[in-house]
């Protein structure tokens, strides 16, 4: 062997951890993580800055890579000695460097830092402000060994722990030395305890370093280091390249694609890319895909986001709740952050502020691309809309710092082309008639029963816009959002609205006049039903929104309004019955017949609470006397055919 191992017995007194240290082994090994497979991910990580270090390092001085420049890390399994080892064959440790590196936790603070711990809630939060990823061994050994040669030197030095009693540095043997890949770098072996039994299976290996490291620069091997050498077909466990890393213009569309099916393992194609880097106070890169096809879950309470979260190309976590807005959920893809400070448990990376700096920056991100998709396919983004469109609102509730870009790119189905297409709401602003002051909108459970409201005929004949409402959402963020760009949202269903000072472009000229005596009769009408219905209603008033109908319900100013309340009673077991507004209409034939009826005529009231019926029906709202309902309508259409 080339190297120079030590022949005397030089100090092996058994060192003490610091107290901060031992307490961390014990909660790391015991407490800390809830998947003990991220020992290996830790290890390989190591492994990987080492190699990284040293390649840094040789640009100052080449020799220290002149034996091999080829970088690498060997994982390997021996199943009669219980032992799993990495080993790489990057910079590696001096004897003084590994009882600082693997004794204490240098120049962190930690005694100060333990001290603060006492009494606190978050003690994840609290110790996980230093990297100790080399501990998390001790989830799966019961003693660990490990051996280095530091770069240009000729010393092999063997530091040995089982994680309890302390740790020894010593000269390396021949046979712990014959460890190393070559003649430098590091070889990190652990004793597994009869519960990390399933680490002697390579397939388990192999499956746990496709799924943590697949995407690190420097390859993994499965196999000792002499076996790799000899083996001319060896091929690395990792695919050692990270497509988001690469620059976009370098990056084919069937490259994306094949990606994306990668980590989303579906058939679809993706409908949008997203693809940038994030640069100024933190670093991270962002490849995103939006499906073209819906997950079944998607309305799920329970459903979280596809986003996984990289670290330097490492998989860290696909369960980061605060990586992404519940709003984007729908998204698929990777986060790589470059700079990202990694807490002792990686799992706990949701409490760390940088993560919603992070979270922002990509909705920011997500929604310039969907409105860039919006002009430049259209028919796209309709596809898109109409999958995700109803999630994509939920910000509107939800991220209020958001609202302007999301609506931004929110599309409705309005009667500007009777509901056949889908419009912005810069085109409707742009679409508005003189005067109007309203984005008039109406909210319900079907784009069909909205168009044939009797709410809308006077605003379609009069050449008024109205959006239609269809999603369960729509009722909600319309509470929150007053206005776009000034423009105050109203309901046409809720309040009195003023629409004589819009002409009515379908009236019709040859339209005949009505009696005189009809038109005076119409307020002792209004007030006749009035009185027989006030416990059913909140009052009876002439109608503007009314042109082929006869009567329609609204809410009241200051009620809430009519399909919100619904959606609360289904949703949110709301009990508050609130009284309409019957609103009559007094050029129709039925009204006019009903105003020339002698006040004291017994059909009368009959005939008000069927038109208060009439008009819950065509809302879709529950009568209160079926069986009522029924008698006066046979007995209506009894005379009706006599």
């Amino acid at each position: 062997m080339s190297a120079k191992l030590k022949a005397t017995e030089q100090n092996e007194t058994l060192q003490n951890f610091g107290a901060d240290v031992s307490r961390l082994l014990d909660i790391v090994a015991n407490a800390l993580y809830t998947n003990q497979d991220v020992f290996l991910r830790e290890l390989i990580s190591n492994a990987a800055d080492a190699c990284d270090r040293l390649r840094y390092d040789a640009i100052q001085n080449p020799a220290l890579t002149s034996d091999n420049s080829v970088f690498r890390v060997c994982v390997y399994k021996d199943t009669t000695a219980r032992t799993i080892s990495v080993v790489d064959n990057g910079v590696g440790m001096t004897d003084s460097e590994m009882a600082d590196n693997l004794g204490t936790i240098a120049k962190s603070g930690t005694a100060a830092l333990m001290e603060s711990m006492q009494g606190a809630d978050d003690k994840l939060n609290l110790i996980g402000q230093f990297g100790v990823g080399f501990y998390a061994g001790y989830m799966v050994a019961h003693k660990i060994e490990v051996v280095s040669r530091k770069a240009g030197s000729d010393d092999i030095w063997c530091w040995m722990s089982d994680g309890r009693s302390g740790f020894t540095v010593k000269p390396a043997t021949e046979i712990q030395a014959a460890r190393l890949d070559g003649a430098r770098g590091t070889a990190v072996m652990l004793y597994l305890k009869d519960s990390a039994s399933e680490f002697l299976i390579d397939e388990k290996i192999k499956m746990t370093v496709t799924e943590y490291s697949d995407h690190i620069g420097v390859p993994i091997y499965l196999g000792a280091p002499q076996m790799v050498s000899q083996d001319a077909e060896a091929t690395p466990l990792n695919s050692t390249s990270a497509l988001w890393m690469r620059s976009p213009s370098d990056i084919t569309k069937e490259q994306y694609e094949d990606f994306y099916r990668h980590i989303s393992h579906g058939l679809d194609e993706p409908i949008m890319t997203s693809h940038w880097r994030a640069e100024g106070m933190i670093e991270f890169t962002g490849l995103l895909y939006a499906p073209t096809l819906r997950p079944w879950d998607l309305f799920d309470p329970g459903r979280k986001h596809f986003i996984k979260l990289y670290v330097r190309r490492v998989f860290i976590s696909d369960d980061v709740e605060t990586l992404m807005f519940p709003w984007l959920r729908f998204m698929r893809g990777i986060i790589d952050s470059e700079d990202l400070p990694l807490n002792i448990s990686r799992e706990s990376l949701q409490y760390n502020p940088y993560i919603e700096k992070i979270r922002g920056h990509v909705a920011r991100r997500v929604l310039i691309d969907l409105d860039k998709l919006s002009q430049n396919d259209a028919p796209s983004f309709t596809t898109f809309w109409g999958q995700f469109g109803a999630v994509l609102k939920e910000g509107l509730y939800d991220a209020p710092e958001h609202r302007p870009s999301i609506l931004k790119v929110c599309r409705f189905f309005s009667t500007h082309d009777d509901g056949q297409t889908l419009t912005s709401l810069e085109d409707y602003k742009s679409r508005m008639k003189e005067g109007q002051d309203k984005i008039f909108y109406i909210s319900g459970e079907s784009l069909q029963g909205l168009k044939n409201s009797p709410q809308i005929e006077g605003f379609r004949s009069r050449g008024l816009e109205v959006l239609f409402m269809t999603d369960t959402i729509d009722d909600f963020w319309l509470q929150q959002v007053q206005d776009y760009k000034g423009v105050k949202f109203q309901s046409i269903t809720k309040g009195d609205i003023d629409l004589a000072k819009f002409s009515d472009e379908k009236k019709q000229d040859t339209q005949q006049e009505k009696s005189s005596d009809a038109e005076s009769n119409i307020p002792a009408l209004i007030e006749k039903i009035q009185t027989i219905l006030k416990d059913k209603v909140h009052n009876v008033r002439r109608s503007q929104r009314l042109k082929d109908s006869p009567v329609c319900l609204v809410a009241p100013e200051q009620g809430i309004d009519m399909h919100m309340e619904r959606v609360l009673k289904l949703h949110q077991k709301y009990q508050v019955e609130s009284k309409p507004v019957l609103e009559v209409n007094a050029d129709h034939p039925l009204i006019i017949a009903m105003a020339s009826m002698n006040a004291r005529n017994e059909n009368i009231d009959d005939a008000a609470m069927l038109l208060l019926d009439q008009a819950r029906i065509i809302q879709g709202e529950p009568l209160d006397d079926m069986g009522g309902f029924a008698r006066r309508m046979s007995a209506f259409m009894q005379r009706g055919l006599s």
